[in-house]
């Protein structure tokens, strides 16, 4: 019992710690609209200066998503343990009410299993653990040190649940520093690797944006063609970011 209320006050925490990011989210998507200019603004102000203060915008919007990704699958692996203590604490109950005894082995079976796994590491420390220090590296604008971070945990958890966006942010982590190369190799990794995974059409994404930093267009344009014919089920967002960088590219 005491373990089932720690975990339900972990989920109670958790609950709360997503409101004020979500909050923060919202602020900073409140920013852009403000920042942005109108049709008749725009014309006086420095193209450039609209275009670095759109881009430092996204990024931090792009670290947002990150904190909620790392929030949401907190949230998922409590509920899997919630429900594995519901399942065993009913089991033992129903025992006790047919005078069998709560102590014994539990039978395995569909509905009382325990949850497979998240990660399958080869070493290198608690996955979880490597991945949180890398997305706070991330996060505090060290980017060299979750480069490190994020390397190490794809090298020693190659098939954990977080694999994909562990690439997807190792590529981030170059594209900050303007390392557009690298980024593209990153990306391209994270589509050819984990295109199933939920950052799978973000690789995508994110590697024609950096292709068309990079000034190849034309490739970048093709890469944004792909998009809607390998994840026809991507989030509207997802969609519309790609048709923004489309008419931004000229891509036809």
């Amino acid at each position: 019992m005491a373990a089932a209320a720690s975990l339900k006050m972990a989920a109670f925490d958790l609950h709360t710690a997503v409101h004020p990011t979500m909050k923060t989210l919202r602020s900073c998507l409140l920013a852009t609209a403000l920042l942005l200019p109108t049709a008749a603004g725009a014309q006086r102000l420095d193209p450039v200066h609209v275009e670095d203060r759109f881009n430092q915008l996204q990024q931090s919007i792009t670290l947002l998503t990150g904190q909620l990704e790392q929030l949401q699958y907190r949230n998922q692996q409590l509920q899997q343990q919630l429900e594995k203590m519901q399942a065993d604490y009913e089991y033992r109950l129903d025992a006790l009410e047919k005078g069998k005894g709560g102590g014994g082995p539990r039978p395995a079976g569909p509905a009382t299993a325990a949850a497979p796994p998240a990660a399958h590491s080869s070493g290198g420390g608690n996955p979880d653990q490597m991945y949180n220090d890398a997305m706070k590296k991330l996060q505090d604008g060290d980017n060299a040190g979750a480069e490190r971070g994020f390397r190490a945990f794809l090298q020693a958890n190659p098939r954990h649940a977080l694999a994909g966006n562990a690439q997807y942010w190792l590529g981030e982590s170059y594209y900050a520093r303007k390392d557009y190369p690298n980024a593209m190799t990153a990306f391209a990794e994270g589509y050819k690797t984990y295109k199933g995974s939920p950052k799978g059409p973000d690789n995508l994404l994110k590697l024609g944006v950096t292709l068309a930093a990079m000034g190849r267009k034309s490739d970048a344009c093709a890469v944004f063609a792909k998009f809607n014919q390998d994840y026809p089920r991507a989030t509207d967002l997802q969609k519309r970011r790609v048709d923004q960088e489309r008419t931004r590219n000229g891509c036809g």
